[in-house]
């Protein structure tokens, strides 16, 4: 049988693979290119958090595990809509946006709900951040995704420190740490790039 410590290697293995897709998302202004990239990533760090909830208590983990799966699936999904970039594509795109919208509204309601007591204030802001992440990931323009989702990293930050641990094993998460710092500092690189150019990214309500 594998030990918790085990699993915990386990799970630091998949975050290092999580932070190279990650941070190399971040730099990407392709949305289409970005969501495959960053569905890749989601796919690795859904497995980090079954190897970390195996090696800590799956029940602390169970409502970041659906995140991570939720956004694997919709990363992916959008990758095939914006990668067609069709008419039909983007009322499909938008569609699919509001069903992702639902499904987190009641999945994260549900989860918070069935979170320990302890620790719900801190899975109903991973909500509230998590909502704001999907739809700035799906607006134009390159500031609402990297605005949203530094937000999103910093709520995250914090379930990877004991707050979110309460099975008697009270280690800090470096990998989610790491995880969540790349994609803040991703992030800043990608605009320390662009202001050194005439042509900064702007903010974009509607595209073309």
């Amino acid at each position: 049988m594998v030990n918790s410590q085990t699993w915990f290697i386990v799970a630091q293995v998949l975050g290092l693979i999580t932070i190279i897709f990650e941070f190399a998302s971040y730099q990407i202004k392709d949305k289409a290119k970005y969501f495959l990239t960053t569905g890749v990533g989601s796919f690795f760090w859904m497995f980090m958090f079954v190897a970390i909830g195996l090696a800590t208590g799956m029940s602390t983990q169970l409502s970041l595990l659906l995140a991570a799966t939720y956004s694997t699936i919709r990363n992916l999904v959008f990758y095939r809509i914006f990668s067609k970039n069709t008419p039909q594509s983007k009322e499909a795109g938008l569609i699919f946006l509001l069903v992702m919208i639902a499904i987190a509204v009641v999945a994260g309601t549900i989860t918070v709900l069935n979170a320990p007591e302890q620790v719900r204030w801190l899975h109903i802001l991973g909500l509230f951040a998590a909502l704001a992440f999907v739809i700035g990931q799906y607006l134009p323009g390159d500031h609402y995704v990297r605005v949203t989702v530094v937000f999103y990293a910093v709520v995250v930050l914090l379930t990877q420190t004991p707050l979110n641990i309460l099975e008697g094993d009270f280690r800090w998460n470096i990998m989610g740490i790491l995880i969540e710092t790349a994609k803040i500092i991703s992030v800043i690189i990608f605009y320390a790039r662009y202001s050194s150019q005439p042509k900064k990214p702007q903010l974009t309500f509607v595209k073309p």
